[in-house]
Parts: C-alpha cells; sequence; structure tokens
C-alpha cells in the first residue's frame, strides 16, 4: 500500500505541521501547544531529512503493461522477476543505487562511477513467455561485457530464467529476463 509513498516526505510533512503548531503556540503563550510541537515536530523533521538524504526513488516503467501481459505474468512470473519487480518499484533508503549489490557480484560494476543505471523498466512477452526487461543507462559497461556475463546472469537470476542482453542504442542496455516456467507464484 505504500510502496509508491515516500516515508521521508511524510515525516517531513508531519515535522513541518507540528513545528508549525509549536512556533504559532508559542507567539501565542500556549505552553502545552509549544511543547509539544517543538518536543516531537523538530525530530521528525530531523528524520524525514536524513531519508531524503538516503532515499532512492522508485524506478519508471517505460511504457504501461497490457492485460495480457499481466494475464501471462500471474501465471509465469518467477519469484525472482516478483522481487525484482517489487523492490524497483518502491522508495528504498540507504542504497547507493537499484540493484548494486547484483551488479557488484555479476562483475558488472567495478566502481561507482561506472556502475550502470537503472533508468526503467517494462513487462512485455517474449514468444509467449512472461519477460521483464530491465533498462540500463551503461555509458562504461560494453555490450560484449554484458553479453560475456549472460550465464552468470542467468545462474544469479534463475532458476527458470532465461537471459536476454541487446543494446537498443548507444549507452543504453536491456537486460530481459525471460521465463521459463510455467507455475504461478503464490
Amino acid at each position: 500500500m505504500f510502496r509508491k509513498f515516500s516515508l521521508a516526505s511524510l515525516l517531513l510533512t508531519l515535522g513541518g505541521i507540528l513545528t508549525s503548531v509549536g512556533f504559532i503556540a508559542y507567539v501565542t503563550g500556549k505552553a502545552a501547544l509549544n511543547i509539544g510541537g517543538w518536543f516531537y515536530g523538530v525530530p521528525l523533521i530531523l528524520g524525514g531529512l536524513a531519508l531524503k538524504s538516503s532515499e532512492l526513488k522508485p524506478v519508471p516503467y517505460s511504457q504501461p503493461t497490457s492485460e495480457t501481459v499481466i494475464a501471462l505474468r500471474d501465471k509465469q512470473e518467477t519469484p525472482t522477476q516478483k522481487q525484482l519487480r517489487e523492490d524497483v518499484t518502491r522508495y528504498r533508503f540507504g542504497q547507493e543505487a537499484h540493484l548494486d549489490e547484483s551488479l557488484k557480484r555479476l562483475g558488472l560494476s567495478p566502481t561507482d562511477p561506472e556502475r550502470p543505471v537503472l533508468s526503467g523498466l517494462r513487462e512485455t512477452s517474449t514468444d509467449d513467455a512472461y519477460t521483464l526487461i530491465l533498462e540500463f543507462e551503461s555509458p562504461f559497461i560494453t555490450l560484449e561485457k554484458w553479453q560475456e556475463k549472460q550465464e552468470k546472469i542467468e545462474k544469479f537470476f534463475g532458476p527458470e530464467i532465461r537471459a536476454q542482453i541487446t543494446q537498443p542504442q548507444e549507452d543504453c542496455i536491456e537486460l530481459a529476463l525471460i521465463s521459463t516456467s510455467e507455475a504461478k507464484v503464490g
């Protein structure tokens, strides 16, 4: 339910309201509201600022998912595809980038500045199989390097996953994770 809502924004809003109430109560001489506003509002603002500084926004869908693909997802999506889709489409805190640890383990992120950045995702069908496509901006890691890691990617995101790597334009890589499963995820 709260996947698309930023906890940092909520804390900043509540903290701002309580601090404003505390300030107004201080000016008007209402001690009870003054104390409550300051003692609850300021910590909420500080907590919101701390979360905001480490906030990682959800990755957007680059195109809407059709009803046909949603039905296919319901039948064929693997647990890994489901976890990936849910993780990258919600707010995260304390991470450098989406899938940063996965890219390091796959050998596709030698340093932070060279790390490919997940810029979008979409769901589609490939030969009647559910496909989750991760769209990366990858100016430092070549298509050849990605393709060298294809088998490792399949093992990492598997089982029941076939990986297909393409380069639709310069500095962009699309990693298609194609389900080979017929089982339904619960």
